[in-house]
């Protein structure tokens, strides 16, 4: 007879894996290691899972988002064969980074309401990373020992947004519709890393409690960034 699954224990082996892996990284962690954070025996972690490769695979495949966790079809998750990873990898990035509001704004040849266009860029970008903010920890920190993922991650799907958002900078700088703005690179920089410090990084302060709730730390975050871009008075 086949044993049962406590209820719940997907969620919780994605749950461990992901902050096994933003503390550690792909190339460091151990299977161990995401035993132990789940509070089960190394050995029988393995009636899950093949090996720390099958699991970050499958961690990218689920892709970052906040849906309950069902059980693979395929006990335990296979190790991937070679490539398939980063391929699959670039393929959420491609749609996970993708924001269709700045996609709309480089697209649009007049702009009524430049602060309301704003905003919804920034709104996008923040929940998308807010949402997959465990993913993207461990993505981050493991690329840096993976050669291919820091190709996918950094030279890939994340110059490409700081491009995206470069470009519609200068437009909106050069139409007049944003002030005082400066080096567009710079800018865009600035807006992204922003966004990432209050959607994710804040997440892991170890003082959580300086700040008010989730929604809103948002608002005001959103406020401010449009206000730095596009003052009212200049709408």
């Amino acid at each position: 007879m086949a044993r049962s699954r406590p209820e719940g224990r997907f969620q919780q082996l994605r749950d461990a894996a992901l902050a096994v892996f933003a503390a550690k990284g792909l190339r460091r962690a151990r299977m161990a290691d995401v035993a132990r954070a789940m509070g089960v025996s190394a050995g029988s972690l393995y009636n899950y899972v093949e090996s720390k490769e099958a699991l970050f695979h499958w961690l990218v495949e689920l892709g970052g988002g906040e849906a309950p966790v069902e059980a693979p079809a395929c006990l335990p998750i296979p190790t991937p064969p070679a490539g398939a990873t980063e391929t699959r990898l670039r393929a959420q990035l491609a749609e996970g980074m993708r924001l269709p509001a700045l996609e709309a704004a480089l697209a649009r040849r007049r702009v009524g309401d430049v602060r309301g266009e704003l905003r919804g860029i920034v709104r996008e970008l923040y929940e998308r990373i807010e949402r997959r903010r465990g993913l993207l920890s461990a993505l981050e920190r493991s690329a840096i020992d993976q050669p291919e993922l820091f190709d996918a991650y950094f030279r890939g799907a994340r110059r490409a947004l700081f491009a995206d958002l470069e470009r519609y900078v200068t437009r909106r700088t050069k139409s007049g519709h944003f002030v005082g703005v400066g080096d567009a690179t710079v800018a865009a920089r600035f807006l992204v890393e922003s966004v990432a410090w209050f959607g994710r990084h804040r997440f892991g302060d170890p003082d959580p409690e300086l700040l008010p709730d989730p929604d809103t730390v948002r608002e005001e975050v959103l406020r401010r960034l449009v206000a730095s871009f596009a003052p009212e008075e200049n709408a």
